[in-house]
């Protein structure tokens, strides 16, 4: 078991006996223990719900008004909108005391990478107009190295482009070696791992020569940057303090930034809760936060246990969770919030009995006062929803989805922005490719031969000058597009004067013509334009314009869900969804299933209802009435269980009862026939 040293009361009656600041007294006494940690290393073990955010912004506000200056504090979060919030309540905090506060250096892991590269980029070898890879783009480059290198048309099955760039990703931040990857994510690959390893040295070779970077390469120059002895030595000098939120999302080579940044300085505070470490697919690990007191010794722990969202009945589950785990750190969230209903265990028929009996649950809520919007529907996977979204839509239950396509993956916004990274980038051939391919009749193999031409020699970047030697292989039907898409090329680099509003601008109007003509919607997708150049219009440059969206993009939809909802309904928990087949093969996999699980009950307020369906269909679509049963998640245990309200419904809603909200299982699939054929014969 990990243990640290827990915030005694001598102590934080000693910090509360202080004539403090307003700000100051309204935290409660471990909160202000942490904010007011005077040397060495910090370790903030922050619960679920329990003010980490308050926490954090206290304590760069207690920094700054011990003397500390602003810009010798690095606030470093997993969204630059966290950081920008969190600097300003900061500020806000100590503005009467201290108004001429300078600015706290701030921002996300990979938007400070981008700006320390940059300044640095001779030294790493790099162009000083270097481009940015998004993933989009680095899956097009792949795809384009899987062709050359004849794996396309191989007759056995080799992973495609999305997976290589999974593979490639995970063993760069994990700092793992590709054939550990391969036996324990990707089993089914590792019979490729020399063709695959070949591929990604070609991968970075290709983009040096392009001169283009992706969001891993940031963090890898960084992380040498920050080793080297003069240049990270100057760099770590240049810091006083350094606070890291979300600490348990960090992956291993963000972890060697911290260290390598703190190697000769113990000022660093973590915050972070490693049960709610969740993001292994992204390569990030719990055992970063586990291990910090090892890797920075003479680390102080402060734990907030101290839960202000939830009742106690909610947390007594989530607490029983979070006990399973024997390797994390030990916590008891508590609370004194009174009232709310005791968490309900509902053990359903099937997904369409669970569909139904959700509909219930959130009406008759809403029938007591609980508005829709205050309640949330939380599944594992996409398809969990499915029969769910057809119950509310048939009772006309007015509901949003949240997940999907993030707003730069969109087809049409990467469109717009490959043309964009050229007017910086004429040799991104990454993009050329991206944007021929919107010429009608230009496939893959005839882009490919107008990129040929386009190099003034075998092997040198394509060059915009010889557009005239290429339009010969553009189709004649496609040439006027074609011109006028190179012609706004051409005029905006030609103007290096021109506002980035202004150049997006241009490259709307030429870029419009194609999208009506390939898209059948493309009324919304040029509104989309509209928002892309007003964005422009508030950016000092071009250049500077696409690594802002790159590293900053807008918010996905599932981060507009907001904050926990006052009541959460979750469906699917069965075992082989919770934990997931996929990732129940390791005990790493299982324990972060399990925090899955924990994260998902810590968003309750009030009201916790969790579905068990009992019968599971093998072919969801199919007509037959073939299944299975299953159990209930393997984390709720029967101790676990005894803290809900249970309820066994598996014979609700039976197919005899003419007033039933929905059909039987069997009847739902079966195919009824209609033919009147026979009146004819």
């Amino acid at each position: 078991m990990f243990d640290g040293s827990r915030a005694d009361s001598a102590q934080i009656q000693a910090v509360a006996g202080e004539r403090l600041p307003p700000w100051l007294q309204e935290l409660n006494g471990e909160q202000r223990l942490a904010a007011t940690h005077a040397g060495g290393p910090l370790l903030v073990l922050a619960g679920a719900g329990t003010g980490k955010t308050t926490t954090l912004c206290a304590r760069v506000a207690w920094l700054l008004s011990e003397g500390v200056p602003a810009e010798r504090i690095l606030l470093l979060t997993f969204t630059r909108r966290a950081a920008r919030e969190m600097i300003e309540r900061a500020r806000a905090l100590v503005q009467r005391a201290l108004p001429d506060a300078g600015r706290v250096m701030g921002g996300t892991f990979h938007s400070f990478a981008h700006r320390i590269v940059r300044m640095h980029a001779s030294s790493l070898g790099l162009p000083g107009g270097f481009g940015l890879l998004d993933a989009g783009d680095a899956v097009d480059l792949l795809d384009i190295l899987r062709e050359e290198h004849g794996h396309a048309q191989r007759r056995e099955r080799f992973p495609l482009a999305p997976t290589m760039l999974d593979i490639y990703s995970r063993t760069i931040n994990a700092q793992t070696h590709l054939a550990e990857v391969l036996a324990e994510f990707f089993p089914w690959c590792a019979e490729h791992r020399e063709a695959l390893a070949r591929a990604f040295v070609d991968y970075q070779a290709r983009k040096r020569r392009l001169g283009l970077l992706d969001l891993d390469d940031l963090l890898v120059h960084w992380r040498a940057l920050a080793q080297d002895e003069v240049i990270g030595r100057r760099m770590a000098d240049g810091f006083d303090q350094i606070l890291v939120d979300e600490y348990q999302d960090v992956n291993g080579l963000q972890s060697d930034v911290v260290r390598s940044l703190r190697r000769s300085c113990r000022e660093v505070t973590v915050v972070g809760d490693d049960s709610q470490a969740i993001y292994g697919f992204r390569a990030a690990s719990a055992s970063h936060i586990l291990e910090f007191p090892e890797h920075f010794p003479g680390t102080r722990t402060v734990r907030l246990e101290h839960n202000y969202r939830s009742t106690q009945p909610i947390l007594a589950v989530a607490n029983a969770v979070s006990a399973q785990d024997r390797k994390g750190f030990a916590k008891t969230l508590w609370s004194e919030l009174t009232g709310g209903q005791p968490p309900q265990l509902a053990f359903v028929r099937d997904e369409s009995a669970q569909a139904v009996r959700v509909c219930d649950s959130v009406l008759a809520a809403r029938d007591e006062g609980l508005q829709l919007r205050a309640q949330a529907v939380l599944f594992r996977t996409g398809h969990d929803s499915d029969l769910l979204e057809l119950e509310l839509t048939r009772r006309g239950v007015p509901f949003v989805k949240y997940g999907g396509l993030r707003y730069l993956d969109a087809a049409h916004v990467k469109d717009l922005l490959a043309l964009v990274r050229l007017t910086t980038n004429p040799a991104d051939e990454v993009s050329w490719f991206r944007v021929l391919r919107l010429l009608e009749g230009v496939g893959p193999v005839r882009a490919r031969r107008i990129l040929e031409a386009l190099r003034p020699a075998q092997g040198a970047p394509p060059q915009l000058e010889r557009w005239p030697v290429a339009a010969a292989h553009v189709p004649v039907h496609a040439r006027g597009a074609a011109s006028a898409l190179v012609g706004a090329l051409a005029a905006t680099s030609a103007n290096p004067d021109q506002t980035a509003g202004e150049c997006v601008e241009r490259l709307c109007a030429a870029l419009a013509p194609l999208i009506r003509l390939r898209y059948p919607d493309a009324g919304p997708r040029l509104a989309d334009f509209e928002q892309l150049a007003a964005a422009a219009r508030a950016s000092t440059d071009i250049r500077h314009f696409v690594s802002e969206l790159v590293l900053d993009p807008p918010a996905s939809s599932a981060d507009l869900c907001g904050p926990p909802r006052l009541a959460v309904h979750l469906i699917a928990a069965y075992d082989g969804n919770m934990p997931a087949d996929m990732n129940a093969a390791g005990e790493k996999g299982i324990a972060e299933e399990r925090r899955l699980l924990y994260v998902a009950l810590t968003r309750a307020r009030r009201r916790l209802h969790v579905y068990v369906p009992l019968r599971y269909y093998h072919r969801r679509s199919a007509s037959d009435d073939r299944h299975g049963y299953g159990r209930a998640s393997r984390f709720l245990t029967d101790a676990v269980q005894s803290l809900f309200a249970v309820e066994h419904l598996p014979d609700a809603y039976d197919a005899g009862d003419a007033g039933a909200s929905a059909p039987d299982a069997l009847a739902r699939r079966r195919r009824v026939d209609v033919s009147v054929a026979h009146l004819f014969e």
